[in-house]
């Protein structure tokens, strides 16, 4: 593939599955953004090209330059990418918003994640139907509570608690995700239902224990898979990280922190690119904190 691009450094469709390979390959974040900084004109012809420099941008903590990319461009739908740009839209300013609240600026945090509320027209995607927003009902109510307007954040940790709280195997982009469950028992214990929380933590490492060894099979008439299959993936190992990403976020809610960072950084040694870990792996501290409010 180095070869083949080598020859012909104007193919952006030979750059993107070079690039692919380097991400399967677990090339460093920052050598596979200098090798697209390197070719600018060649990813600004292609939305996956471009969204893999935002996803980049995201995983190396530069939010405030993937919004300013995600702002500056209109993208188009296209097969395998359902949900993808909308994905890193809400996690930069998800990330963003959080940063707002560990500073107390707390209006700065409303305001981000009040622009949530509408996806610009430039994403190419809507909302799609009862999308889960614990996690963003869950920032406010903390943003709130940081401005003491306990009325306006009991509303949205009301808000964070709704909608399925059974994990399931999160194999297709629009599937319930354990982020969004995990925000939910956050915000039960905000509300002082500190055994509705535990029990979903607890489901989280029940349903990981369980079918952590699953032999996944694929419908051939479902819909997306979350990535752009350029080379073949392992659908059971996905699942095996899933399955450990899920009992991390469960051994982390109920206070095993240390446990649930090692789990983080085995998912990150399977997986360097799976944004869910590395995020919570940063929140560790937070859980060592909320949790020491509650005594069980």
């Amino acid at each position: 593939m180095e070869k083949a691009f080598e020859l012909d450094t104007t193919d952006a469709r030979v750059l993107m599955e070079l690039d692919q390979l380097y991400k399967i390959s677990s090339r460093p974040f920052e050598e596979r953004l200098k090798l697209l900084d390197k070719y600018p004109h060649l990813v600004n012809q292609r939305d996956d090209l471009y969204l893999e420099r935002i996803v980049l941008l995201n995983n190396l903590h530069q939010y405030k330059a993937a919004q300013e990319l995600l702002a500056a461009r209109q993208f188009h739908p296209w097969e395998g990418g359902e949900g993808k740009v909308i994905g890193q839209f809400l996690l930069c300013h998800i990330e963003l918003a959080k940063e707002a609240i560990k500073n107390t600026d707390y209006e700065q945090a409303i305001a981000l994640l009040k622009s949530l509320e509408k996806y610009p027209d430039n994403l190419g995607e809507g909302k799609l139907y009862n999308t889960p927003e614990n996690d963003i009902n869950y920032l406010l109510g903390c943003a709130y509570e940081g401005l003491r307007l306990a009325d306006a954040a009991a509303v949205r940790f009301n808000a964070a608690t709704t909608g399925n709280s059974e994990p399931v195997q999160a194999i297709y982009y629009n599937d319930p995700q354990p982020d969004k469950i995990l925000y939910q028992a956050l915000a039960w214990q905000k509300l002082g239902e500190q055994q509705k929380a535990e029990y979903i933590f607890q489901r989280f490492i029940d349903f990981g224990t369980q079918h952590m060894n699953d032999e996944i099979r694929i419908d051939y008439f479902a819909v997306s898979l979350p990535d752009m299959l350029v080379f073949d993936i392992d659908i059971n190992r996905r699942n095996y990280v899933f399955c450990n990403y899920l009992i991390a976020l469960g051994k982390m809610g109920l206070g095993e922190v240390e446990q649930g960072k090692q789990l983080l950084q085995k998912v990150l040694e399977m997986d360097d690119n799976h944004q869910g870990a590395a995020i919570h792996l940063q929140m560790a501290d937070y859980f060592k904190q909320i949790n020491t409010t509650y005594v069980k």
